[in-house]
C-alpha cells in the first residue's frame, strides 16, 4: 500500500497519521465540504468491478490498465446513465424517433469491446 484515503473526521488524530507515515504510506484526505466524494468513487469502483473486473481474467498490469482505459471510455461515451435520462456523460441524449414508419426500418449495429464484455449500440449511418 502506498496511499490511505480518508475523510477529515476529527477521530483521526495526528498519532493515527503518524503510524502510516512511519510505514511509508501517504495520507490523502478527501476534499473539504465534499461529503459525497467517497460515495461517488465507491459507486464507480463497484460498477467497474461488476461490469468489467468480475468477468475478466487480468493477466498483468498492462492488461489491467488497458481494460480500465477501455472501460472508462465506454463508461463516459456510451454507457447509459439513469441520472442523465439514458444519456452518457460525454454524449447528449439522442433525439426520439417520432415518424412511425421509421420504427420498422431501424438498423442497429453492435460493436463489442474487450472481447465481447462491453457492447456499444449505434444506429447504422
Amino acid at each position: 500500500m502506498r496511499y490511505l484515503i480518508r475523510d477529515r473526521d476529527s477521530k483521526y488524530s495526528a498519532a493515527f497519521d503518524a503510524v502510516f507515515h512511519t510505514e511509508g504510506i501517504a495520507i490523502v484526505k478527501t476534499g473539504i465540504h465534499v461529503p459525497r466524494m467517497n460515495a461517488i468513487m465507491e459507486r464507480w469502483v463497484r460498477t467497474c468491478r461488476t461490469e468489467l473486473l468480475d468477468r475478466t481474467l487480468i493477466l498483468n498490469q498492462a492488461h489491467l490498465l488497458h481494460a480500465l482505459r477501455e472501460y472508462e471510455t465506454f463508461y463516459n461515451e456510451h454507457r447509459t446513465h439513469r441520472a442523465l435520462h439514458a444519456a452518457a456523460p460525454l454524449r447528449p441524449l439522442p433525439q426520439p424517433i417520432t415518424p412511425p414508419d421509421t420504427l420498422d426500418h431501424l438498423d442497429i449495429r453492435r460493436r463489442d469491446r474487450l472481447g465481447g464484455i462491453l457492447h456499444e449500440y449505434r444506429h447504422a449511418a
